[in-house]
């Protein structure tokens, strides 16, 4: 049976990639001989529909598993909808999460655990709006660039990326 795990690198000493539909390669690995091909995920660089994507991505190689950090609801879905295995939750190295997986110490979910959009920032802020954008709020980012503001602020540069995103794009602000 194939496995597909989210992957920062090429191999199997590579860091799990947090983010399911944004990760930046999947390996899809045979388990029972430690076999690998490594994909790109093309799918990341999409502004929206990037988890779907991805998991079509990988029903479409045959895989019955994934192990990752984080999956949304419209790509846990879609991996369902297909009977894919989905192990969440997960950091370390593809390696130790595969050998978790084989001693049988993950547990599967059909359940997201981060909700729709969660994917786009990669680092997070907390404070108050200097001058620039106004506003108070916490919070890294949704979408790229920042500034999802659980105040309802936007945050330095009013949402362009002083919130710990990717420095492209507008961000938005949860009400």
């Amino acid at each position: 049976m194939k496995v597909a795990v989210s992957s920062s690198g090429k191999d199997l000493d590579s860091q799990i990639d947090p983010r399911f539909g944004r990760c930046m390669h999947f390996l899809i690995v045979n388990p029972d001989d430690m076999s690998f091909e490594v994909f790109s995920n093309e799918s990341g660089a999409l502004s929206s529909g990037a988890g779907i994507q991805s998991a079509q991505f990988i029903v479409s190689k045959g895989a019955k598993a994934v192990i990752t950090g984080n999956c949304g609801p419209k790509a846990t879905q879609a991996l369902s909808a297909a009977g894919v295995k989905m192990y969440l939750g997960n950091t370390g190295t593809v390696r130790e999460a595969l050998d978790r997986y084989i001693s049988g110490n993950l547990t599967s979910t059909n359940q997201a655990n981060v909700p729709d959009h969660s994917g786009l920032a990669t680092g997070t802020g907390v404070g108050r709006g200097m001058g620039m954008g106004g506003g108070m709020g916490m919070g890294g980012g949704r979408g790229m660039g920042g500034g999802r503001g659980m105040g309802g602020g936007r945050g330095m540069g009013g949402g362009r990326g002083m919130g710990g995103g990717r420095n492209v794009g507008r961000g938005r602000n949860a009400s």
